[in-house]
Formats: C-alpha cells, structure tokens, sequence
C-alpha cells in the first residue's frame, strides 16, 4: 500500500497536493533545495502556523513560505529538501519544525528563515524497527510493519508535529509511524512500539498539554497518554469514520473532526462525547483555537465554521475558497489566513463573529 493512498479526504489535500513531488526518487528530493516560485502566495501549501507575530506556511516540493504582515505579503524562506511538507509546529517565535514526506523533519532556529533535516525515513524506519524489537506491544503484525519501513526506505510521509515547548515535540505519519524528541529534535525516539496499533492505521492528528498527549487517524482511532507518553490507552471513540484534526482547549476538551463534517467533543479524557451539529456534511479538515478560546474549522468545500459559545454547535463563517482548505490560522491581526491547493489567503472574517 503507497501512502498515496491515504484515506479519502485526507489523502487529496495531503498527498493529492503534491503527488508529482512523490513520484520522483527520494533520494534526490532530500538532496535537491526546495523549488523556488515566482508567486509564493500561489503555491501548493498544506499547513500553516503561527510564529509569534509571523505567520509560516509548508507545503508541496519543500515551499515554504513567510509573512510577517499578518498575511498581506509572503516571501520564500530556504529549505535544503524538496520534499512535500504536511505539517509545522512552532512552539516559540524562533524555534520551529516541519515534517513531510520520505519520513523527513526539518528544524529552524530563526522563525522559518532558514532549515535544516534533523530527520529522514531510513532513519526514522530502523528506529521503529528497534523499538518493535524491544517493545512490550510488539506482534507479529507489527513487526512485519517496521520490518517493511526498513525494506521500503524513506517513502513514509509524516503527517502531523506537534511541539509543546523546544525540547519536546510527536510527530505522527502512515502506517502508524510515531516519533518523539525530548530534546529538541538532537535525538529521535520510536514510540511505534507504544501504541497498541496492530493493524498500523495512519495517525493524522497529534497534540499535548501538560502530561497530556492524544493522537488520532484512521478508522477513529485515537490513542491517550497521561504521563508524557511513557504509556499509551487505546481509546473508544463514537465514529469509525477517519479523524483529521483535532483541538485541546485550555480546559482540558478535546475536539475530534474528520469525515462527512463529524465533530465529537469530550470533557472527560474519552469517557462521554457530545456530537456538534453541523449544517454541512463535507469533511472537516482542519481546527484552531480563536483568540477567544472558542474554535474555527476547515471543511473540504472550503468553507469556515465556528464552534458555538457552549460548544454544541457549528455555525458557518462564510466561504473562504471554491477550493479545500488544508489548513488555517488566525493571524496576530485576528482575521483569518487559509492554504491549500490554490496557495494562501487572508480572509475578512476577524475574530468571532457570534
């Protein structure tokens, strides 16, 4: 299985995007700087996030891209790969890391001016076969898996990075590949060999507060750790359709979005969840947090919704896009700055509008 064939909506927005990057071989795409573009605000972009007041975009064939206008101008930063990137994560102004496909994680030092590969797939795959090897979960199954992340080389893509501060940072991809840091990103760790995931369903979605980490994907699969990651729980989720974001609030909520527009919310680490009613049935995509503490979606049709005051609902926002959005970002300004297949846009919506 390629990971081009990721489930349904996520694989267009993710690997759709970018799928004349992954035809080529990686080994020249981790070697070859990232294509330069005459128009940054045109290009192919997957993520976006905020790095203190700058705003940084990732996406197809290593771009990325930077404002520091709350997304009225963008230039190109420098990349050493050309690798689609999926995701980026910065947990201060300065510090930052993108990850992308052929298992690479890059790392930046001065708000996304400059990067460098910290990690890629023929590394990351020997890491989670030494983790199987060694672990209490380990099967049969699972085995197979890592021993095949090894056979297959550095065609793995990451699909999710999530830094809590600049020591401690996931990041999760296909097959259920799971890597973390403690320090900085000097060293990477396999965590393959803690999640009890035999079937190695694609992880879409991680993030932490405190003790707390959550990582969700495929199939509604959604794995829990109180303790920093040293253990995970399989949790039971109420939808077997796939999760693609999700939001953890100040409080402790935690938000699962993903197909056919399902948002469940759960106060309790899993025990019960409430259903968000929502008018629309395309698939949700992506999900922050507004400056108010309340939280902002992306559906594939290109639309924005927002969360209700009691968190029962989802009320549309306007269409931002006749194309999907991949992912958004509320700027230092308020208003709200979108990517995806037709580059990036700053939208009037500023703020809440409910």
């Amino acid at each position: 299985m390629k990971p081009q064939r990721l489930c349904a909506a996520f694989a267009a927005l993710l690997t759709g995007f970018a799928a004349h990057a992954s035809e080529a071989p990686v080994k020249p795409v981790l070697q070859r700087p990232a294509l330069l573009v005459s128009q940054p605000t045109h290009a192919v972009l997957i993520d976006i996030a905020r790095a203190g007041e700058r705003l940084v975009a990732v996406g197809d064939q290593g771009v990325i891209v930077l404002s520091d206008d709350d997304g009225k101008h963008w230039r190109q930063a420098s990349v050493p790969v050309s690798v689609s990137l999926t995701a980026v994560s910065f947990p201060s102004a300065r510090q930052g890391w993108a990850v992308g496909h052929a298992g690479s994680i890059l790392h930046t030092v001065d708000g996304g001016e400059n990067w460098t590969l910290q990690l890629d797939g023929k590394v990351a795959a020997q890491r989670v076969l030494d983790a199987v090897l060694g672990g209490a979960l380990a099967n049969e199954r699972q085995l197979k898996v890592a021993q095949r992340f090894v056979a297959d080389g550095a065609d793995k893509p990451f699909l999710s990075v999530h830094f809590s501060n600049d020591r401690q940072g996931t990041a999760v991809g296909a097959f259920g590949l799971i890597v973390h840091t403690g320090d900085g990103g000097q060293t990477w760790q396999s965590w393959v060999d803690r999640l009890d995931n035999p079937a190695g369903n694609h992880l879409y979605a991680v993030v932490s507060q405190g003790e707390r980490i959550y990582v969700t994907g495929e199939q509604g699969v959604l794995f829990a750790s109180l303790d920093k990651g040293a253990h995970f729980k399989r949790l039971t989720t109420p939808y077997e359709g796939s999760f693609f974001a999700m939001n953890l609030a100040g409080n402790g909520d935690l938000l699962l979005v993903g197909l056919r527009g399902n948002a469940w919310r759960t106060q309790d680490q899993g025990l019960h969840w409430q259903s968000l009613h929502n008018p629309m049935q395309a698939s949700l995509m992506a999900a922050r947090a507004t400056n108010t503490g309340r939280v902002m979606l992306a559906d594939q049709a290109g639309r924005l919704l927002l969360s209700s005051r009691d968190d029962s609902q989802l009320r549309v926002q306007g269409q931002s896009t006749s194309s999907p959005v991949a992912a958004l970002a509320q700027a230092a300004d308020g208003h709200w700055v979108v990517v995806g297949a037709r580059g990036v846009k700053r939208l009037d919506v500023q703020g809440d509008k409910q």
